[in-house]
């Protein structure tokens, strides 16, 4: 589970660190973050996509969501390079989230690396990695890019274009 620093991009999109957007209201036990879409509610509309196989691309905070009219949805974090597959031929695959006051928290499955021509994918449960080439790669690279602009300089950023490093856990 990663969580949503003070400092990172606040998660509803509003371009404002999250210290000075949506964390103050949350504290104060106003709705924050629910006054905009909440993580939750904006996977559900993607996986609700997905099962109608509409394309669809959309940015929340670091978030990166995307459906292919494969019926695939995937949910990507572009400070971590993290990701999780919200559906897979038009079925929905639970995606665990815990929005809470001053987190987010997201139980990612793969860490993900954007390559020439496809996002490579590689499984944190065992270590497979595999191909991503049907989706908005170009969409993708500039929200990264966009993303990147407006993170603080305390945000750990992975390099977009090299592949997944991972070390085995023993």
């Amino acid at each position: 589970m990663s969580k949503i620093g003070r400092n990172e991009p606040c998660p509803c999109g509003s371009g404002k660190k999250y210290k000075k957007c949506c964390l103050p209201l949350q504290q104060d036990g106003r709705a924050g973050i629910a006054r905009h879409d909440t993580l939750i509610r904006t996977v559900s509309a993607l996986q609700a996509a997905a099962a109608v196989r509409k394309e669809t691309f959309r940015t929340l905070g670091v978030f990166i969501l995307f459906s292919t009219v494969q019926g695939d949805a995937w949910l990507l974090e572009a400070t971590e390079m993290d990701a999780v597959q919200a559906a897979s031929g038009g079925k929905a695959i639970t995606v665990e989230i815990e929005e809470g006051p001053g987190t987010i928290a997201v139980n990612w499955t793969h860490r993900f690396a954007v390559q020439h021509d496809h996002l490579a994918l590689t499984a944190y449960a065992d270590q497979c990695e595999s191909r991503l080439p049907s989706c908005p790669l170009q969409q993708i690279k500039a929200a990264i890019n966009a993303i990147r602009s407006h993170a603080s300089p305390s945000v750990h950023l992975d390099a977009p274009i090299e592949p997944p490093q991972l070390t085995p856990s023993h």
